[in-house]
């Protein structure tokens, strides 16, 4: 197999800084709806990389669950990720959009939502999903499968007489961005890209070099 021979070339949009939006937020939104448009597989699907407890970068697929003033997600607050979270609250995404040869990379500084909205969210998945933020111990060692499996048994019936309530353990992040990129796949390897940096209150504008 010729891994380095594997390429391909980029040829179906450009990025030009005069047209992007002066918000990155609103740039983002116009993307995400082109992405949608254009049927992209797991849109909201993203990298999130965190700093590991070893120092290590750290990183994994999640979604993207709502834009407003930041990025939010969900996940288990004593996962692998919420643990080192709680250590260094700055992490970055990235969104890989194939079909429309473009890539998003996000920094910022990370924080819980509110309890109301986890609640919100958590009480709008469909209730297997809100039983399984029960079930699992995120990213701890685990016996077996089956583990998972009777403790998802014990946990329906229980749940038959017992009213359903959000895990205190799960929950939102809301990363709150300070430096927002936009690449766009262009021919000979000499793509677009247009970076956003939030400095001393407002969104500066920059076309880096590929």
């Amino acid at each position: 197999m010729d891994i380095a021979a594997i390429r391909k070339d980029y040829s179906i949009k450009s990025l030009n800084i005069n047209d992007v939006n002066t918000d990155p937020l609103k740039q983002f939104e116009s993307w995400f709806v082109e992405a949608i448009n254009a049927n992209v597989l797991e849109v909201n699907a993203m990298t999130v990389s965190t700093i590991g407890l070893d120092g290590f970068p750290n990183a994994r697929i999640l979604l993207l669950k709502g834009v407003d003033t930041g990025f939010v997600f969900y996940t288990n607050y004593l996962s692998e990720k919420g643990r080192e979270l709680e250590i260094h609250d700055h992490a970055s995404l990235t969104f890989f959009w194939p079909e429309l040869e473009r890539q998003v990379r996000v920094r910022g500084r990370v924080e819980k939502v509110t309890a109301e909205e986890s609640d919100t969210y958590f009480f709008s998945r469909p209730v297997s999903s809100q039983i399984g933020a029960w079930v699992s111990p995120q990213s701890t060692e685990i016996s077996s499968r089956e583990y998972l499996t009777k403790r998802q048994q014990e946990l329906e019936e229980q749940f038959v007489t017992q009213q359903l309530s959000r895990p205190p353990h799960w929950g939102g992040y809301r990363m709150i961005p300070s430096c927002i990129e936009f690449w766009q796949g262009r021919p000979s390897r000499l793509h677009d890209r247009v970076r956003y940096d939030f400095r001393e209150g407002s969104w500066f504008i920059s076309r880096l070099a590929p």
